[in-house]
């Protein structure tokens, strides 16, 4: 294990069984990614929700130079199976405030990196906090070539989904202490 495959994940969520574990006939490697979130579960998991309209790493990387949403947009939380998150992946499954699982929508993208699924978990850790936990599974190569692309696919995941997490735990403290703030006013 490197820090490409294993990043800000504890022994414990590491040893847990993900959604995305059991949609691919063949997996290959298993990457996690994982942040602390200074708040409540359901927030953080409503910001992963935010996912649907834009990636929230580097936007000018991967979102045509268009920034990602700072503020929450409430029908992001309206899910079905089958939705389109971030142009390139479809919703599977999920449960609210739990787990977002996807799969990555077939074209160009799955030409280059092969049958990806992935799932974002959000953990709580207490009434205040939570965990963000983000599992990325793809087919196992079969050639030395796909072996090269899956080792690079996980060190330009560690990139950019970093970003993302730790992105989408500053929008959730932010929101989270802005309503602690409003609250303790009233």
């Amino acid at each position: 294990m490197t820090i490409a495959t294993t990043w800000g994940v504890t022994q414990a969520e590491q040893d847990r069984a993900y959604p995305c574990d059991d949609l691919l006939a063949d997996p290959g490697d298993r990457l996690m990614r994982g942040v602390d979130v200074a708040a409540p579960a359901d927030v953080a998991f409503r910001w992963v929700c935010q996912f649907r309209v834009a990636p929230y790493s580097y936007d000018l990387i991967d979102n045509p130079g268009r920034r990602s949403p700072r503020r929450p947009l409430p029908w992001c939380w309206d899910l079905e199976v089958g939705q389109t998150f971030s142009t390139i992946f479809t919703l599977e499954s999920f449960v609210v405030g739990e787990h977002l699982t996807f799969r990555m929508a077939p074209g160009l993208s799955t030409r280059v990196y092969g049958d990806i699924v992935l799932t974002y978990a959000v953990i709580p850790v207490g009434p205040e906090r939570s965990r963000l936990v983000a599992v990325v599974r793809g087919t196992r190569p079969t050639s030395r070539a796909q072996a090269v692309r899956n080792r690079l696919l996980a060190w330009g995941d560690l990139v950019m989904m970093r970003k993302q997490l730790l992105t989408f735990a500053a929008l959730a403290a932010r929101e989270h202490a802005e309503r602690s703030r409003a609250q303790s006013t009233v």
